[in-house]
């Protein structure tokens, strides 16, 4: 048995934490897991921030639209694309930067900082500790960017809830792994009636753990993608002073 393998199929996202600590040594642990990640060309273009304090944890809670899990756990790491500490390196190399103008240095980085989010997510269960990661941080960006301080070409791409469980959550079915995995080339054929089936499979995980209010997919989906999710995230990337127009 591959224990590695069970770790990641056994993933849920925990929302309800005990106030519990999580010791120093712990989370050294698991943020070393980041340290160590890779990036694309070595360019090491990720920071963390990490957040213990109460009163930030709170601030962070509102910032992402009023979550309340962000203040009850006890950690809360802010994964930053980082391109100031590039443009610090290349400056001691006699370069100017130029990368940042680019489309491609926004998916990269954040590519890069997925990489690392899911390090820590996997280091932090492997610890017996509970996970949530947290996109909403992106509602708010400059609020976020403002409370950490960020300097320029940084952006905090997303972040994560560190605890102890207090109510564990529930598996979530998932679309059928035919919808995920394509052999050689996409495959459309059959895409709806497996959406249509799984939105009947999401009734009745809801209907199993008495969540009346529990949606389907589709509508989940429909309520966060028939609009713009975060329309602040533009104009606050522009304002640390990334390009999106090459």
């Amino acid at each position: 048995m591959n224990t590695i393998i069970d770790l990641f199929n056994d993933h849920k996202s925990e929302r309800s934490f005990t106030d519990q600590a999580v010791d120093d040594a712990t989370l050294e642990r698991i943020i070393s897991t980041a340290y160590r990640a890779p990036t694309s060309v070595h360019s090491q273009q990720v920071s963390v921030v990490v957040t213990r304090d109460a009163q930030k944890r709170a601030q962070i809670a509102q910032i992402a639209g009023g979550q309340p899990w962000i203040a009850k756990a006890p950690v809360f790491i802010t994964f930053v694309l980082d391109m100031y500490k590039t443009q610090v390196g290349m400056q001691l190399a006699g370069q100017e930067q130029v990368a940042h103008q680019s489309i491609e240095s926004l998916v990269a980085g954040a590519t890069d900082v997925g990489i690392a989010l899911g390090s820590v997510m996997a280091a932090a269960r492997s610890e017996g500790l509970g996970i949530v990661p947290i996109g909403g941080i992106r509602l708010r960006p400059q609020a976020l960017i403002d409370l950490l301080e960020l300097p320029e070409h940084t952006f905090p791409v997303a972040g994560v809830v560190i605890g102890h469980v207090d109510v564990p959550s529930h598996h979530k079915p998932r679309l059928p792994l035919e919808t995920f995995r394509h052999d050689e080339a996409y495959v459309t054929a059959g895409l709806e009636e497996k959406i249509a089936q799984y939105n009947q499979q999401m009734t009745a995980h809801w209907q199993a753990i008495n969540r009346p209010d529990g949606e389907t997919w589709s509508e989940s989906v429909s309520g966060y993608y028939k609009h713009i999710y975060f329309p602040d995230v533009l104009p606050a990337i522009v304002k640390q002073g990334f390009g999106v127009d090459k």
